[in-house]
């Protein structure tokens, strides 16, 4: 029984990953159909959300396997309960990514001089959402811990995007519509990031038993 239940945590671990490696990729194609202005990638973060969708309910489905038939307890109760969390997070982050993709492809975003620092706040959120599940699989908490201190270093580009954005805005041929939508698609980074945190908060309740919220 309990080798059975090692081999299903492996798979969870697996699926996991397949599903953390969905999100990363949709960020990525969304920060490059906006930098680019290229339309194909923004419909393909569509496709790659709708499979982010189906690994969400195929991932929760092998969860409530593991509670039912194995009946885990203490830790692993932990390890499974912290992995149903960390799902819904992750299909915020693939539905998010898809909101900056629908708004690069009707808005007319025309030049990257305005969206470097926005391609960058990218790179970080991927950076998090990748170490986020890269804590749960490895059960390590000091990444888990660096994931939530890293969410100051987006928040600091956000800022950096709105300062950018003000002064944009104060000039007297500023297009009010353009500042709007790149702030919109700075903002949807920013609460991918947040929900990198939200996973590593889940991973270190799954170890330690203690949640900050």
């Amino acid at each position: 029984m309990r080798d059975r239940f090692a081999e299903q945590l492996k798979e969870l671990n697996e699926e996991l990953t397949s599903m953390g490696a969905l999100c990363q990729e949709a960020i990525a194609l969304s920060a490059k159909a906006l930098t680019d202005g290229n339309m194909e990638l923004a419909e393909r973060v569509a496709e790659i959300e709708e499979e982010i969708d189906h690994k969400e309910r195929e991932i929760e489905n092998l969860c409530f396997k593991l509670l039912l038939q194995q009946q885990p307890v203490a830790g692993d109760l932990r390890t499974v309960s912290s992995a149903l969390k960390m799902i819904t997070d992750m299909e915020r982050i693939g539905d998010q990514a898809l909101d900056i993709a629908e708004i690069v492809r009707t808005a007319n975003i025309h030049t990257s001089k305005d969206t470097h620092y926005i391609r960058d706040m990218a790179l970080e959120t991927i950076k998090m959402v990748t170490e986020s599940v890269d804590a749960y699989v490895k059960k390590d908490a000091d990444i888990a811990r660096a994931v939530i201190r890293h969410d100051d270093v987006v928040d600091d580009y956000f800022n950096k995007i709105k300062t950018m954005l003000t002064d944009m805005f104060k000039k007297p041929d500023a297009d009010a519509e353009y500042c709007l939508d790149l702030l919109m698609i700075a903002k949807y980074f920013e609460r991918i990031g947040d929900h990198a945190v939200n996973i590593g908060e889940w991973v270190l309740y799954s170890l330690t038993g203690t949640h900050k919220k």
